[in-house]
């Protein structure tokens, strides 16, 4: 994979790491609407897999795959952004199901049902199965929380400090432990969901076929799902953030 002079060859590790590209997309795919086109995606995920060749700098073994993953998908998810695919509208009120999420948890000391989340929202159960179907891919382009007040992604940070190891960020052990308990929590159905999603593999349509529901049914599964998921752990977050501005000052 290196040229004469001790350089990457970068034509023979785009042949290479190519189906890594696509794979990445497909997988982008079944949680983005149908708006959205897979050529789209490899064409950014290309420029990012270019970048990570011209970026990385320690041999390329599978240190290269996972550093050119975590670029390629950057790189995908940073074309989504550009091109604001999902109307601010929809934003708004997907954080305003995570909040009611958040304060009907905290109120009933239990996930709340979908019944429960439509009519604290006042929309009707349809309305709101709707709009959890329309926000399909929502969750994965949420970049407000994985930039600083300055407006620097995460990996350019993390990638670019040689005392930062990014897996091991992105592994925080609080955040991990965060995250099982959030997935313990959830409703038996969205759990399973998540499993074979994410554990198995499997794509919409044979979750759906697992689970004896159709595939639009799933995505409005994962989406809530997520939505509990990042209401518990950015709550947790902002709260923590707000116990550190109360502390009184000494002195």
């Amino acid at each position: 994979m290196y040229t004469a002079a001790g350089q990457p060859d970068t034509d023979q590790l785009v042949q290479r790491f190519t189906p890594l590209v696509k794979r990445i997309a497909y997988h982008l795919m079944s949680r983005l609407p149908a708006s959205v086109q897979v050529d789209d995606l490899v064409q950014n995920g290309m420029l990012g897999l270019l970048d990570a060749i011209s970026r990385f700098e320690s041999g390329l073994g599978a240190q290269f795959e996972t550093y050119a993953a975590q670029r390629i998908r950057g790189a995908m998810l940073d074309g989504l952004r550009e091109n604001d695919w999902l109307p601010r509208s929809l934003r708004r009120d997907f954080r305003r199901v995570e909040a009611t999420i958040a304060r009907l948890e905290q109120e009933n000391g239990r996930a709340p049902s979908e019944q429960e989340l439509a009519a604290a929202l006042d929309m009707s159960l349809a309305d709101y199965q709707k709009m959890l179907q329309e926000a399909r891919g929502h969750q994965i382009i949420y970049f407000e929380d994985m930039t600083d007040e300055a407006g620097e992604d995460f990996l350019e940070r993390h990638f670019t400090d040689d005392s930062a190891d990014p897996l091991n960020q992105l592994e925080d052990r609080k955040l991990r432990e965060s995250l099982v308990k959030g997935i313990e929590a959830l409703p038996e159905r969205e759990k399973l969901m998540m499993a074979l999603y994410y554990e198995q593999d499997l794509n919409l349509r044979e979750i759906g076929e697992v689970m004896g529901v159709t595939e639009s049914r799933v995505c409005q599964l994962h989406t809530q799902a997520v939505a509990r998921l990042r209401s518990r752990l950015f709550g947790e977050k902002s709260a923590a953030g707000k116990g550190a501005r109360k502390e009184p000052r000494r002195g």
